[in-house]
């Protein structure tokens, strides 16, 4: 049986303090306590329903977890200030010096570099392999590989990661498998198909506003009471806390997501149909012809279709660009990074989210100089949309 995200959020009583509708908003950096012993409990997370201090715990925060961890299946979350703040912390609560990491190499560009460029300082070894080559991903175990990495659907080549799989290797070889589902919140439940820890950049779908910068963590309870933990916990001391402000308005966004992301499924599925008919290369999960469709389709939840995002190949950066401005000209959208957002975003990879991945393994992926990854957005007359890419394509020479 499937997992229900959506109704798993649905399911949830959160009330306000006056019995608010909406769950109310903590204004507050530090709580009192009724009895100085229940304050030295709760610094050694003894007691229940009490908060310290706002970078470890307060209300809001904990009401946006919850509804993470219903969402993906979890016994608990944490959410941080940023999405490279979840990435970070949970992948330095898993390992420490000496220890060996396995990534993805087609992963998004900050977190290959830190990956690539910043754990080495400390002593932390990271071998990148191709997700799709499971001899590959085989032969990179090491009697200290602690973890696993990956991105449920890839930025920005759109790879699908048989998390299945990839959780039978990492229990093989006693490794933890995390799991990065920006791309696919509801769609994909890592959680559920054997991964240990799931990560998101907030910031993009399960917002969907651009209006903020917000990352969760979503694991085990014993996995993000670690976290936190007032003396040895990676997020509580290196302090990446989101401001309970956002946290408010990311839960309220949290419940339409189910149906922001059908309608971005539905729009992407025409574009990347109109793109491929005018003989564009188009890569995107919902085709038929998509190495990994038949694969996704047997894990996604179903209702939410196969995600907003899609890529085309124009060859050459110089084509992506002169396209990407002319359909910005045209009211298709922004030329811009992230994604996520109501309105079409595109930009061209290797020059922009993916530029700390030098060339040569840019090459080796199989980036394309000309690749264009799309963001598509919620456009009600998606035909219309079309009809302005489609005259920016003529435009541009580009067909």
């Amino acid at each position: 049986m499937k997992h229900d995200p959506a109704t798993e959020i649905q399911k949830l009583k959160q009330f306000g303090e006056f019995g608010d509708v909406n769950p109310s908003i903590t204004d507050s950096s530090t709580f009192t306590f009724l009895g100085a012993d229940t304050m030295v409990g709760t610094f050694h997370g003894e007691t229940e329903g009490c908060f310290l201090y706002s970078r470890h715990w307060n209300p809001t925060n904990k009401y946006l977890s919850d509804a993470l961890a219903a969402m993906e299946g979890t016994e608990a979350a944490w959410v941080t200030g940023s999405g490279m703040g979840a990435i970070t912390s949970a992948i330095l609560q898993v390992c420490s010096a000496g220890d060996h990491i396995i990534s993805s190499v087609t992963t998004y560009g900050g977190t290959f570099a830190f990956l690539k460029n910043w754990l080495p300082r400390f002593g932390i070894e990271v071998t990148f392999v191709h997700i799709r080559n499971f001899d590959m991903i085989e032969k990179a175990f090491k009697p200290n590989t602690k973890l696993l990495y990956t991105e449920s659907l890839t930025n920005p080549l759109l790879e699908v990661s048989d998390i299945p799989r990839l959780a039978q290797l990492t229990k093989k070889h006693h490794a933890k498998l995390m799991v990065d589902n920006t791309f696919t919140p509801m769609i994909l439940s890592p959680f559920k198909l054997g991964a240990d820890i799931v990560v998101y950049s907030m910031t993009k779908f399960i917002n969907g506003k651009n209006d903020c910068v917000a990352g969760a963590i979503c694991g085990s309870q014993e996995f993000i009471n670690n976290l936190i933990d007032v003396n040895s916990g990676t997020a509580m001391l290196l302090g990446p806390v989101l401001d309970p402000l956002r946290s408010s308005s990311i839960l309220k966004n949290l419940h339409t997501l189910h149906i922001r992301l059908q309608q971005h499924s539905k729009n992407a599925t025409f574009i990347a149909a109109k793109f491929k008919e005018a003989g564009i290369r188009t890569v995107y999960p919902g085709m038929p012809e998509h190495p990994e469709h038949a694969m996704m389709t047997k894990h996604m939840n179903p209702g939410f279709g196969y995600g907003g995002m899609i890529a085309i190949d124009m060859v050459t950066a110089e084509r992506a660009n002169k396209l990407m401005e002319a359909m910005q000209n045209k009211g298709v959208g922004y030329l811009a990074v992230s994604l996520g957002y109501f309105k079409t975003l595109f930009s061209n990879s290797g020059s922009s989210t993916s530029s700390e991945v030098p060339a040569e393994i840019q090459k080796d992926m199989g980036l394309s100089p000309g690749l264009v990854r799309f963001s598509v957005g919620l456009d009600f007359d998606i035909q219309n949309t079309w009809n302005y890419i489609h005259e920016a394509l003529v435009e541009t020479k580009s067909i």
